[in-house]
């Protein structure tokens, strides 16, 4: 049996004395990126990302390092003896983001909490106190730890004072002993101040000497001894770089004395009263539950360590992390994987599943295979390696829906599977999807976060024999070690996709989000993988020409442009253009940025109204060409060797559950213009196919909110047959529907659909050119006619803001913490997601609905004809030859009885050899 690698760090408690000193802002600030904000809020809106990354990390130093004695510095303000002496001191660093504000103090309230003791004194850095007190430590026979993201601290390193600097997040360090120091950077602890001073720091606004980097000044320093040294002999030093030197020695050598930490601060306390200290569990525990940390993991791992726990045991807190023990082998014999397969999965006990792949355009490989069975073993496979039985056995195992599997992103593991040319059936969770249910407005969904977010498991951190041996078979023993470790990785992932999917099924199943999983976003992720597969045929040659056309129609715009200032210019640099624009040409300003007055699309098309020169209108059209070359130069790159372009689908982007697509983003294409309409003309029905057909909502979000309203007089709108927008305009002017003309039209139909998305006043001016006053106007004689939708508005927010959601009509729910924000902006944000949302969403819920029923329906009535594109509320089907009328009639029937609506939904469908003559 062979086993990996244990942490590195001590398991047993030091021999001597053992001083952990941790940089307080700076490991909360790397916290903070490590775990995405959006991920971590209480259900009043405060941010909780930092604090959680910060315990999580105290958790896992704690348990690898034992120390005897701990201390956490943090900086008081950038207002230092060093801001003193030079005011330019870190003048150049922005402001730490207002997610970050408020955290560095609830982090004292967890040291507090914890018994640790954390010191701060004005006038000083974090670093000199670090320095004071590893000083003091190191003389009185203590071996110290120094955790920082700072390298100034590696001045302080010596054979008894060690510094961990983090390479990767919170989770991976590096430690930085006297030898580490040299290999890395060439000179000694000591040198390092000089070395730092040569080189500069942009963070710190300290200039270093051009041309002159880490190299350089290392060499300098090496060859000389010293800064002071080299300062002796500069002149020795030829050549222009000396000439810079020389030029540039006064700031390096402020730059040095500035570098210098300080190592006789006084301080409150002496370095033996930080021993560590049984914390204060009822304070721990009810800071916990304010903070809202409900995972149990992340208690476990910080009480773990909790030197007045009885029978405190550091490596506890690995073993705390639920199902971490993991038991497996590599499945490489003849007959090993039917073997195991009939074993352990035969029965109904979920599997685990993560697989390796390599991806390109419309090809992909399956180069590794990891199961892992509830309450059994794990397994790892080479698909490349099986013999004919066994790989019939796997084929078998995941085309079996009586299999119950757990995957992770599971559309992109079954189009994996999918080229390999094995079906993949029984997927029961996704612990993505899960995780994007939970928590829609998240944007990170890699199993590493979620395993250290729910599991509080480290997927990367090798286990112990004492926290989980993974034993491989005795075959195993000469494989290479990058190989056992990958293989291992790839099981304890499998294992981990498992543990996550029942942590999250208890989570789901309390509002409805387990069956939104299973029954809608599970379905459609196979749908879309098969879709992806699928791709559409594109006109190549037509594309061709389209790029020409575009690329000619922006060189165009840009020799128009310089004729019109009368010299040359580079129309994509918004300096020049503010120069141009403002000084030069003296246009009215726009608004004002932090880098002058904004030229952005808004700005410009304001201009062009405020004045008769004609360059504002040419880098609107500039813009616009440039825009269109190179949606057309990415669908170019994007055909596979096939002739189609195989989009990809994404479920987990939109908070509302709207799918997206990337590579190409086929939503990025304009609809209503003529250059947009030519672009879809090269999206072509392919080889064995008749014609592409369209079908789409008509006006979905407007009957969605006409039935979550219950408006009568919208309701009757609709079902009066007649266009809505002239109906509901007729009754807002007064006027018979005959008598509502095109700009009548236009103002009603703008604001009908920006109510839905949280429109206001203003907005509605801006977006019509008319005075806030008239647009206020417009909106009150709409709410005099429709009061039932005012009221629904009105309602959808007061209710959002006293449970914290809003939903769909599946359950759908979205998550708005900032509706009670002391922020204005972030709360009438809320506000404006709180209207969009329901509706959005549950015409996404429909939508998908409408996919899964369409395609179950071409199913059974044997059709070949199939689904190719999904892009707001309009899919794109290829139709096989003879099935164009069926295939209409059964797309028309399953769309429009997708979801029973008080104002019935309305399909309108079109058919042609291109996107575009399909259109309707």
């Amino acid at each position: 049996m062979a086993g990996m690698a244990s942490r590195t760090g001590n398991s047993t408690k030091a021999a001597r004395p053992r001083l952990l000193l941790l940089d307080g802002h700076s490991m909360a600030y790397r916290a903070f990126y490590a775990f995405p904000a959006e991920n971590f809020a209480t259900s009043t809106g405060q941010p909780t990302n930092a604090v959680y990354g910060f315990a999580s990390m105290v958790a896992n130093i704690l348990r690898d390092e034992v120390p005897t004695h701990f201390a956490v510095a943090f900086d008081v303000s950038r207002k230092t003896f060093r801001a003193g002496i030079y005011p330019e001191y870190k003048a150049t660093r922005s402001a730490s983001p207002e997610e970050f504000r408020g955290q560095v103090e609830l982090v004292g309230e967890l040291l507090d909490a914890m018994q640790v003791p954390h010191l701060r004194l004005a006038e000083f850095e974090a670093d000199d106190i670090i320095a004071t007190l590893a000083t003091r430590a190191a003389a009185e026979g203590f071996e110290v730890l120094i955790l920082t993201g700072d390298r100034d601290a590696l001045q302080l390193v010596t054979e008894d004072v060690t510094v961990l600097y983090p390479t990767k997040g919170v989770s991976e360090m590096t430690r930085y002993t006297p030898e580490k120091v040299f290999e890395k950077y060439g000179v000694t602890p000591a040198q390092y101040p000089d070395l730092a001073a040569l080189r500069g720091d942009p963070s710190d606004n300290l200039p270093g000497i051009p041309g002159v980097g880490e190299k350089t000044a290392a060499k300098w320093i090496t060859q000389y001894g010293s800064f002071a040294e080299l300062m002796d002999h500069v002149d020795e030093v030829k050549g222009k770089i000396g000439e810079k030197l020389r030029a540039g020695l006064d700031a390096v050598k402020l730059n040095r004395e500035l570098t210098e930490l300080v190592r006789n601060v006084e301080l409150p306390l002496g370095v033996e009263e930080l021993g560590r200290k049984p914390y204060d569990r009822e304070a721990t525990v009810l800071l916990l539950d304010t903070l809202e940390f409900r995972h149990q993991a992340l208690r476990d791992r910080l009480f773990a360590v909790d030197p007045g726990a009885e029978g405190a045991d550091p490596a506890a807190a690995t073993a705390a992390a639920p199902g971490f023990e993991v038991e497996g082998e590599l499945l490489t014999a003849e007959g090993a994987v039917a073997g195991w397969l009939a074993e352990h999965g035969s029965g109904s006990a979920r599997t685990g599943l993560a697989a390796d792949y390599t991806w390109a355009l419309g090809e992909g490989r399956v180069t590794a295979v990891a199961l892992a069975v509830a309450g059994g073993p794990a397994a790892w496979l080479d698909p490349a390696a099986l013999g004919e039985a066994d790989e019939q056995a796997l084929a078998a195992w995941l085309a079996d829906p009586e299999r119950p599997k757990a995957l992770h992103i599971a559309k992109q593991v079954e189009r994996a599977f999918a080229e390999q040319g094995w079906a993949v059936a029984g997927v029961v969770a996704d612990s993505a999807l899960a995780a994007y249910l939970e928590k829609p407005g998240r944007r990170t969904f890699g199993l590493d976060v979620l395993a250290e977010e729910y599991l509080g498991r480290q997927l990367g951190t090798a286990t112990t024999a004492d926290s989980g041996q993974l034993a491989f078979g005795e075959e195993a023993g000469g494989e290479d070690d990058a190989a056992l470790a990958a293989a291992q990785l790839l099981m304890v992932q499998a294992r981990t996709v498992l543990d996550l999917s029942e942590a999250f099924e208890q989570r789901l199943a309390k509002d409805g989000g387990l069956e939104l999983m299973r029954d809608l976003e599970l379905p459609i992720a196979s749908l879309l993988a098969r879709m992806e597969r699928y791709g559409i045929a594109a006109d190549l040659e037509w594309l061709t020409q389209l790029e020409i056309q575009f690329g000619a129609a922006v060189q165009q715009a840009v020799k128009e442009a310089h004729h019109a200032v009368g010299h040359e210019f580079n129309l994509g640099s918004p300096k020049q253009l503010q120069e141009i624009l403002f000084t030069e040409l003296g246009l009215p300003k726009t608004k004002k940025i932090k880098t002058g007055f904004t030229t952005d699309a808004d700005a410009l098309t304001w201009l062009a109204g405020q004045t008769p020169h004609e360059l504002p209108v040419i880098l609107l059209r500039h813009r616009d060409q440039t825009r269109l070359r190179s949606t057309v130069e990415g669908l170019i790159k994007n055909v596979a060797a096939d002739g189609r372009i195989h989009t990809t689908f994404n479920q987990m982007v939109a908070a509302t559950g709207r799918l997206s697509s990337t590579d190409p983003n086929l939503q990025n294409i304009p609809v209503r213009t003529e250059e947009g309409r030519m672009i879809r003309r090269a999206f072509v029905v392919g080889p064995g196919f008749e014609e592409l057909l369209t079908a789409d909502y008509s006006q979905i979000e407007l009957r969605i909110m006409a039935h979550l309203s219950e408006d009568t007089a919208l309701l009757a709108a609709f079902d009066s047959g007649e266009d809505l927008h002239t109906t509901v305009g007729s009754q807002v002017f007064s006027v018979e529907p005959a008598q509502v003309d095109a700009e009548m039209r236009r103002k009603i139909k703008a604001m009908s659909y920006g109510l839905a998305y949280g429109l206001s006043a203003f907005g509605l001016s801006q977006q019509l050119n008319i005075a806030t006053k008239e647009a206020q106007g417009l909106m009150d004689t709409y709410y005099e006619r429709f009061g039932g939708v005012q009221d629904y508005l009105r309602r959808v927010v007061d209710e959002a803001r006293s449970t914290g959601y809003t939903e769909t009509v599946l359950g759908r729910r979205r998550y708005l913490p900032d509706l009670t924000s002391d922020n204005r902006q972030r709360r009438e944000m809320a506000e404006r997601m709180a209207l969009n949302a329901p509706i959005q969403g549950s015409a996404a819920d429909i939508v998908k609905i409408a996919m899964l029923h369409v395609d179950a329906a071409l199913t059974e009535a044997g059709l070949s004809s199939r689904m190719l594109l999904q892009v707001h509320d309009e899919i794109v089907l290829e139709v096989a030859p003879g099935e164009r009328e069926q295939v209409e009639q059964l797309v028309r029937r399953e769309m429009a009885g997708a979801y029973p609506l008080r104002a019935p939904l309305d399909v309108s469908v079109g058919s042609g050899r291109d996107w575009e003559t399909a259109a309707h």
